[in-house]
């Protein structure tokens, strides 16, 4: 027989009946009952979860004031009698009379930062019940004594994270179905954001950008119409209890906008490039930081509590010369934009330093284990980019020779500039464009300023995506590891290199900045992160199809497609008459070729396969095929650069893919081990035991 299952020790042959299988509908009468129950259900499920998004609004909205005011309260503790003008103030006082204060208030706010975060790691290893509750708690207060002490990093992280702290709680106490989770993260994360920001609309984007986009709603029971009125309902909430409780300003003082003419719009796109070169200075800065200080924990032996001290005690130090980069709301972005009265502006020059030390100082707090999020810092960055370039042009174009006549072109003020600068850096930092081209057009409330923006952030966006990659930041050091063992394994056959098909994908992994050590709030989702882990440590062998579809070059192709029908395969090997490989044919190839066969009149009951697939042909090649003894990140990897959704299994490796397939690997049979086996490990007998108390 021609078509068959394949032989191999892997499968199991079932032996298929020659009649067609009968579709016989239920009895009538039933068919109501079941469909009003199934609908009451679905109301039922779906009320539950609205009600559990609208609670995270308001708790989300009540804890994020309560933060922010506890910010405040920490700020008037640690800087009593100190106006609110921002810090530019320093720069009027006399240096005796604050350079203690200056250094040692950051320094002491990353001493009681050090304390709470051996209280975090010693609750870490505490009940399952209580670690995620108590952990989140002692998180928020760590970013309060953070930001409340100066140290330069925001509070829109914590409050994000803290939305979707309260998400899981609620998720916890009143859902209870897995399926649920993501849309309730999602709101929580929105929830966040529009309160900490005071802006709905961005938060929902936010919440589309940062948790439903990297994930898959495929996993999810809840319809993507009622997850986006999640999203909707608790932004609203939220923003609603944070203008009450915060007031109606907006996060900072916007100035006014004003966009000259069509003609400076390539200066906006010039500013999106340099925009997106600053932000991924920054991203790369933050990651390289990080990577110092594990090393001076793991190799030379320092404490982890000594960090944030000395991240603190630096801040102060930098800040005696440039005071710009403390945290104190957000009065210092509006400094740089000069949008408060009887403030003198900052020059050009003061204005590109403060965005090297604000970098410096920032990347600095986030790797000494100091807490607070990127949002506000990009913001503050973004600003002082903009500023200095508009004011740069500005320059340019005043001191032009007349000959050339640039004084006719008609540019904006330079805090035109900065206000898109400002998306722009948070776009790149953050990879969130639309989130960031939506905050500033609802702060600004001006459509003029869409176009300047859109360019500006999706330039931004584009030089700094190829280089940021979302990945678990406790699962990136076992990825390090595992580097080494997959780079010694030389059983994958590449047909289209002819190298090892594990040599060039590892290598390139530490270029890719980690979005997650960046902005932590940006992974609130991470079971679709930390299967990297898990895919190091599985093989090839646990992962693969043992029944699949074999089928020879003279098979009909209707016997073809009744096999993959039989089996539920989108898919089939083609061997020889030695069960050596030849090619995989898909229904797609075959929907392609039957276009073709109806234009040309051919009688489709007697085509064969090898009317597609012929021997010498590219048509149905393998370019690549994995062998059981190699893991799965690996084989994806590779998938990937081939841009393959399914790959052969062969026994060994041997010159141009001809070995005996032995099973197939396709990326659904990947996602559902990675997830069985996460869920196994998950329930261990410690985590059983610490629930069942």
């Amino acid at each position: 027989m021609n078509n068959r299952l394949s032989p191999s020790p892997f499968s199991i042959t079932i032996p298929l009946q020659n009649q067609r299988s009968r579709f016989i509908p239920a009895p009538a009468a039933a068919v109501p009952d079941s469909d009003h129950a199934a609908a009451a259900e679905d109301n039922f499920d779906n009320s539950r979860v609205i009600i559990s998004a609208c609670l995270i609004g308001v708790f989300t909205g009540i804890v994020v004031v309560l933060f922010n005011n506890g910010v405040d309260e920490i700020r008037d503790l640690f800087w009593d009698g100190i106006p609110y003008r921002g810090a530019s103030w320093l720069r009027e006082e006399p240096p005796d009379s604050v350079w203690t204060r200056v250094i040692l208030v950051p320094a002491c706010g990353g001493l009681i930062v050090s304390v709470l975060n051996a209280a975090r790691d010693a609750v870490s290893k505490a009940s399952y019940n209580a670690k995620d509750g108590l952990g989140s708690f002692l998180k928020a207060v760590a970013a309060c004594v953070t930001l409340g002490t100066g140290n330069s990093l925001g509070p829109e992280g914590p409050s994000v994270e803290i939305g979707s702290s309260i998400a899981k709680e609620i998720h916890y106490l009143l859902d209870k179905n897995p399926q649920t989770k993501l849309s309730l993260l999602a709101a929580g994360s929105a929830a966040g954001l529009s309160s900490g920001f005071n802006a709905a609309v961005a938060g929902c984007f936010f919440a589309v950008e940062s948790v439903l986009w990297p994930s898959s709603l495929a996993d999810s029971s809840v319809s993507p119409t009622n997850t986006t009125s999640m999203v909707i309902l608790s932004a609203v909430i939220a923003s609603v209890i944070s203008e009450v409780g915060l007031g109606s300003e907006p996060a900072f003082k916007v100035p006014e906008y004003d966009f000259r003419s069509p003609g400076e719009l390539p200066l906006y796109l010039l500013l999106g490039i340099l925009c997106g070169l600053v932000s991924l200075t920054f991203s790369k800065l933050t990651s390289y930081l990080l990577g110092v200080v594990d090393n001076l924990n793991k190799d030379v032996g320092i404490p982890k509590p000594v960090f944030p001290v000395v991240g603190g005690l630096t801040v102060g130090v930098i800040a005696l010369a440039y005071p710009e980069i403390l945290y104190w709301g957000f009065e210092n972005v509006d400094i740089l934009l000069e949008s408060r009265p009887f403030v003198k502006g900052l020059s050009g020059d003061l204005l590109i330093q403060l965005v090297a030390v604000k970098i410096i100082a920032t990347s600095l707090c986030r790797a000494s284990g100091l807490v607070g999020g990127y949002y506000a810092p990009s913001l503050f960055i973004g600003a002082a980019t903009g500023m200095a370039y508009g004011k740069f042009i500005s320059f340019a174009i005043a001191q032009s020779n007349p000959a050339i006549q640039l004084s006719i072109l008609e540019v904006a003020s330079p805090q035109a500039y900065g206000l898109v600068g400002m998306a722009a850096t948070l776009a790149g930092v953050c990879q969130v464009p639309l989130t960031a081209v939506l905050l500033l057009f609802e702060l600004t409330q001006d459509y003029r300023i869409v176009l300047p923006l859109l360019g500006a952030v999706g330039l931004s966006s584009w030089v700094t995506s190829g280089r940021m990659k979302r990945k678990d930041v406790k699962g990136t050091k076992a990825l390090k590891e595992g580097n080494t063992r997959t780079n010694q394994q030389p059983e994958a056959s590449d047909n289209t290199t002819g190298l090892s098909s594990v040599d060039a994908p590892p290598e390139k992994t530490p270029y890719f900045n980690n979005l997650c050590e960046v902005e932590s709030s940006l992974c609130i989702d991470d079971s679709s992160i930390r299967t990297k882990d898990l895919e190091k440590r599985i093989f090839v062998l646990e992962a693969m199809r043992t029944r699949y579809v074999t089928v020879m070059m003279s098979t009909l192709l209707t016997e073809a497609v009744t096999l993959m029908l039989v089996e539920k395969q989108s898919c089939a090997i083609i061997v020889d008459n030695d069960n050596l490989l030849m090619g995989i044919l898909t229904l797609t190839d075959i929907h392609e070729f039957s276009k073709f066969a109806k234009d040309k009149s051919l009688d489709s009951n007697v085509l064969l396969v090898s009317e597609i697939c012929s021997p010498d042909g590219a048509k149905c090649k393998v370019p690549w095929t994995a062998t059981p003894t190699m893991d799965i990140l690996s084989a994806e990897m590779i998938m990937n650069k081939h841009g393959l959704s399914q790959v052969p299994v062969i026994s060994e490796h041997v010159k141009d893919c001809r070995g005996q397939p032995v099973g197939l690997l396709d990326r659904e049979c990947i996602s559902l081990t990675c997830r069985a086996l996460a869920t196994r490990e998950s329930l261990d007998f410690d985590t059983v035991k610490a629930i069942m108390k």
